[in-house]
């Protein structure tokens, strides 16, 4: 796409940005994001054209043009190191709220480990709108495992007056981060007694999640609730605990959530699937001995992984279950499509 088509995409969408500004509304289809993410695709140019708009003396402007750094970070990798830059720049002298609302947005979208401090700071926003962003994009930025700086301010909006913000900051630290401690299980544990049910059941997941054994008698509790929010399976499952098989008894198993409880929970399903990750394993072993197989869990998740590494340094990652699965849950026949799977690399 040539420049002067990005710019053109770009002005319409200030114009129809500047109506929804005017208006009050909230975002919609006719709030420029359309027009946008078209002139991301152009990469390198939207990057370009974003970044000389950060100086414009509207308001407006700049917060599409953060809008486009952001769209265009997360289509294009090699776009995300210049946005981020960008952003981080116009931060430290930017003064609108509106504008720090689409700077947090922005950066979330780039996954560049340097936007956290700037992030830190716009989490102390009066502006509930901002903070919930903060909460949002945060976790896109930090390292695993993340660094103390973020599990602070994760910690920090799970207490936000806002519940929305407390819902997305649980999200955040007891989902899409594996952070771990003292302080975030307290601030976990604090938010399964929010008056707010989301954010409740957020606490609840955050905390199964981590294996704290205050989570037990709580998941119980809400399982046995007329109506059961999903998050409640998905701690149910990383809790594993057969005293709950009873309270998940009756509900539908064709259910994603609910069938992973009931296999997470039942001790010998879990035996059964050890099992056939054990003969997968040996499989690749006595097919391949030249190859290096492990089977391993990761921390904060379900399940068992196969590893392996050929002398070339080609390596393959599966998920047994998944492979299983491709299989027909046959292991010998899963440890070929996975001998397969590397040595196409």
């Amino acid at each position: 796409m040539e420049s002067h088509e990005v710019a053109e995409l770009f002005d319409r969408a200030v114009e129809q940005l500047r109506r929804v500004v005017g208006s009050g509304a909230s975002d919609g289809p006719d709030d420029g994001a359309g027009l946008l993410r078209h002139a991301a695709d152009s990469g390198a140019v939207a990057v370009r054209l974003a970044v000389g708009k950060l100086a414009d003396p509207d308001r407006v402007v700049r917060g599409a043009a953060c809008d486009l750094l952001g769209l265009t970070g997360s289509l294009h990798l090699d776009a995300r190191e210049e946005a981020a830059s960008a952003l981080i720049r116009l931060a430290a002298y930017e003064s609108d709220p509106e504008v720090h609302w689409a700077i947090a947005r922005a950066l979330g979208d780039t996954f560049d480990a340097r936007a956290l401090p700037t992030l830190v700071a716009l989490a102390g926003s009066p502006h509930a709108d901002v903070r919930l962003q903060v909460a949002v994009a945060v976790p896109a930025v930090l390292d695993d495992p993340p660094v103390a700086a973020g599990e602070a301010v994760l910690i920090d909006l799970c207490a936000d007056s806002d519940p929305q913000v407390r819902e997305w900051a649980t999200f955040g630290l007891g989902w899409a981060s594996t952070a771990d401690g003292d302080a975030v299980r307290q601030a976990l544990w604090d938010r399964t007694q929010d008056t707010h049910p989301e954010v409740r059941v957020e606490g609840a997941r955050g905390l199964a999640r981590r294996r704290d054994p205050r989570a037990l008698p709580l998941v119980r509790w809400l399982l046995a609730q007329d109506e059961v929010h999903p998050l409640t399976f998905q701690a149910a499952a990383y809790l594993a605990d057969p005293t709950l098989l009873p309270l998940l008894d009756g509900f539908d198993p064709s259910v994603e959530a609910v069938g992973q409880a009931l296999r997470e929970c039942d001790p010998l399903l879990r035996a059964q699937r050890d099992e056939s990750a054990w003969l997968l394993l040996n499989t690749v072993h006595l097919r391949r001995p030249d190859l290096e197989v492990a089977v391993c869990g990761e921390r904060c998740d379900l399940g068992l992984y196969l590893d392996i590494t050929d002398g070339a340094g080609r390596t393959g990652h599966w998920f047994v279950d998944g492979l299983l699965g491709r299989a027909g849950n046959d292991p010998e026949r899963a440890a070929d499509l996975a001998i397969a799977d590397v040595t196409a690399i």
